[in-house]
């Protein structure tokens, strides 16, 4: 008898519990307002301008500028992702001069 009066328990238990974990009142949604601080800080020094007009769009100059030092080969394949999965507007003719210029900042040796 016990046999049988357990998986009916284990039905009307599972069948039951969600129902118990619902509010009593439906979820309300509010509007908040959040102002952000404004980033003008650029790039700084030679060879910044394909990523001033290219990355800052997207990224403060701070951001970049506080990541860890990479290979060239690093941040290359940190701009094709930018590129190619983001679908960052870069023209394809300033990833060298953004790759150099990350190279010349942030650049390991």
């Amino acid at each position: 008898m016990h046999r049988f009066m357990l998986p009916a328990v284990v039905l009307a238990g599972i069948t039951l519990a969600p129902a118990a974990g619902y509010p009593e009142a439906p979820l309300e949604l509010k509007s908040v307002s959040v102002n952000l601080p404004f980033g003008d800080k650029m790039f700084p020094g030679p060879g910044s301008d394909a990523i001033n007009q290219n990355c800052l769009a997207c990224h403060s100059a701070d951001m970049v500028l506080n990541q860890p030092k990479l290979s060239r080969s690093a941040w290359t394949a940190v701009v094709d992702k930018m590129i190619n999965s983001y679908k960052a507007p870069v023209a394809p003719a300033d990833v060298p001069a953004i790759v150099d210029y990350l190279m010349a900042t942030k650049g390991a040796q």
